[in-house]
This record gives structure tokens, C-alpha cells and sequence, in this order.
């Protein structure tokens, strides 16, 4: 039995990357046969988590604290002391931060080391920031590409995702689906569903402003946000001001999602950027159209323009709203492109997904 050990910040949070770690580990462990184990950070309890974890995993955490010297030496003799005790046959990097690509130097090459970048290089990237930004940017990238060339294997999620690295461990695996409904959605509910924190990334002010386009007929229509609430967007009073509050409905994040991509109608996704989207996988299993913008990196590898919803030019506000009245007014097209993104939809699903998770491992031992 091959053992992998992951490496993340924390796995009790709501979410993507916790997500796709609770569905990719459990298939590992319980499909596949491989003994996982989890390094974790600060995590205050191993059983109070936002998404379900196979009971088949074990879990490691390491308390880190202090200054950026005892910091960092924590975070290293923790991580060397669970390697030296479970005796990985892989490790695999799950964080975005910029310490996690000095780990092979850290480690060595004895163990193959992969790692899973789960976002788009865009995110260190901000409207309007400054010279001094941008310099201290674009040297952040000479050292992660540096880096990253250390790594055994160097996972992105889409083809989008790959253009961003020059890499020759580069190689492309979606994420998998967490689910897939037996009923889906009978598209009849007047909703509209978005799911992601409120952040700069998922730009709901974006999605707000194209609501307020609806015309006056669509006005029946209500707009459902779940995600972690951030007051500093003033995302509410921008609704006010919009005059479109009694649409719009703000929720924290909901454990049971799945009831309410099944009582919505269609999904919408605003982001500037993505690493993937995996929420818009999650509404087209439930047989539901998507519209969203064409950002950079996810959604175009997910969604087919025209068939199973639509795609439309990053920050176009104007021909987002119009794209949603077309699914609001014809439910015939809703159902149309409902079933073809179920079906479309299954090339995600964990047994094609994590199997070449499998392929990967399977090879390293070659």
C-alpha cells in the first residue's frame, strides 16, 4: 500500500481546496487503497470540519507561531519530524503561499515531491497597484518559476492554468466533482445562484450591476449569494443603491449546498479570475445552466459556449444581464442546456478524475 502525505494550511474551512482534498482523499483511501495522511497548520480541531473527510485519513498538526524566524523553523522541523514517523512514499504541496515552493530545497529529492497549484498567478495581481507592486510581483514569479522547477510533478487544473508556467514537470488535472445528484433541478424556481466568498476575485459588485440591467419583467427573479460574508466590499449597500435589495439575498456558507443548487434555476459565476471553478461543476451536475464571465483560468474548460451556457467577455456587464434574461424568459432553453451540462459535466466525476491521480503515482514508482 503506497502512503501519500499532503501538505495544506488547514482543511476545516468552506473553501474550494478543502473541498476538492475531502472528495479526492476519501476516493484515494477508500476506492484506491492508498494510507493518506494530512499536515495541517493551526488547525484547532481535527474533527469539526466544514466538508466530510474519510475517517480512513490521518491527520497532522503542527502549531507554528512566533516571528518569521520561529515561524518558519516550526513549520520545518514539524513537516521533517511526520515525514521521518509516517514514511511517505509521495508528498504532495497543497498551498498557494510562496513557502510551500521551497519545500523540495527543504526536503530534498529523496521522496518525489508534487505540487497542486489550485489558483490562477492572478491572484497576486491587483487593479491599479502600484510600481513598487508590480516590481515586487514580477520577482515573485522569477522565484516561483525557479522553483517550482524542483518539484516532481507541478499539477495545474485547466489548460488556461498551464499557459501561466514554462515548466517540464507541467501537467494538467482537473478537479473532482464532490457529487452527482440522482434528481437534478427541475429549473422551474424563479433563482439564481452564486457560491464563493465575498472577495475582489469573485466580484459579486460585477454581478450586481449586471442584475440591476434586468429588465422590469425579470424583477420576480431573485439572486442567491452563499459565501463568507466580507462587510469591507459593502456589497449590501451597493445593493441598496442599485435598488435591486429585494432580489438580492446574501447567505454565509452552506453545508447542505446541494439543496440549493436543487431549488435554483441557473448559476452564475462574476469572478475576475479562477483557478477553476469548481462550483460551476457542482450546479451543472444538478442539470443547471451557467452564465459566466470568460475569466482567466476555468471557466472556458468547463463551460461550452451555446450548449450547455454561456461564456461571456470578462467585465462585460451588458451582455452578462442580456445572457441571463435569455435563460430567465425560455425555459425550454433552460432545460435544453440543463441536460446537456449534466451530461457534459461527468468527465469530472471522481472516478475519471482521481484515477489519474492513481496514473500518476502508479508511475512514480516505475
Amino acid at each position: 500500500m503506497k502512503k501519500l502525505l499532503y501538505i495544506t494550511n488547514a482543511i476545516d474551512g468552506s473553501g474550494g481546496l478543502e473541498r476538492v482534498l475531502s472528495v479526492k482523499t476519501k476516493v484515494l483511501a477508500e476506492d484506491f487503497g492508498y494510507e493518506i495522511h494530512i499536515i495541517t497548520l493551526n488547525q484547532k480541531s481535527a474533527t469539526d470540519l466544514f466538508f466530510p473527510f474519510s475517517v480512513h485519513i490521518t491527520q497532522h498538526n503542527i502549531e507554528v507561531s512566533g516571528n518569521p524566524f520561529q515561524y518558519i523553523s516550526a513549520y520545518i522541523s514539524g513537516i521533517k519530524k511526520v515525514i521521518s514517523a509516517v514514511k511517505p512514499n509521495v508528498i504532495l504541496v497543497c498551498d498557494d503561499g510562496l513557502k510551500a515552493f521551497f519545500l523540495p530545497k527543504i526536503l530534498g529529492n529523496k521522496i518525489p515531491i508534487i505540487y497542486e497549484r489550485h489558483v490562477s498567478k492572478l491572484i497576486e495581481i491587483s487593479d491599479n497597484q502600484g510600481f513598487v507592486k508590480n516590481i515586487f510581483t514580477k520577482l515573485k514569479f522569477s522565484l516561483m518559476d525557479f522553483l517550482a522547477q524542483d518539484f516532481t510533478r507541478f499539477i495545474v487544473l485547466t489548460d488556461g492554468n498551464k499557459n501561466e508556467w514554462k515548466l517540464k514537470n507541467l501537467q494538467v488535472i482537473p478537479n473532482p466533482l464532490p457529487f452527482f445528484p440522482v434528481e437534478k433541478s427541475k429549473l422551474q424556481n424563479k433563482k439564481v445562484i452564486a457560491v464563493g466568498k465575498q472577495s475582489y476575485q469573485k466580484s459579486y459588485d460585477r454581478l450586481l450591476k449586471s442584475w440591476a440591467l434586468l429588465d422590469r419583467e425579470f424583477h420576480d427573479w431573485e439572486l442567491h449569494i452563499y459565501g463568507k460574508f466580507d462587510n469591507g466590499l459593502g456589497l449590501e449597500d451597493l445593493a441598496q443603491n442599485l435598488k435591486i435589495e429585494s432580489q438580492v439575498y446574501f447567505h454565509l456558507p452552506e453545508k447542505n449546498i446541494e439543496e440549493k443548487y436543487a431549488e435554483s434555476s441557473i448559476f452564475v459565476l462574476s469572478s475576475r479570475y479562477e483557478g477553476f471553478g469548481m462550483v460551476l461543476i457542482e450546479a451543472m451536475s444538478f442539470g443547471m445552466p451557467c452564465v459566466s464571465f470568460d475569466c482567466h483560468y476555468g471557466p472556458s474548460d468547463i463551460i461550452k459556449d451555446g450548449e450547455d451556457g454561456f461564456l461571456v467577455k470578462n467585465g462585460d456587464e451588458k451582455t452578462f444581464a442580456e445572457k441571463l434574461q435569455w435563460l430567465m424568459k425560455d425555459e425550454n432553453l433552460r432545460q435544453e442546456m440543463g441536460e446537456k451540462a449534466r451530461v457534459n459535466v461527468e468527465r469530472f466525476l471522481p472516478k475519471n478524475v482521481v484515477g489519474q491521480w492513481d496514473k500518476v503515482f502508479r508511475g512514480l514508482g516505475e
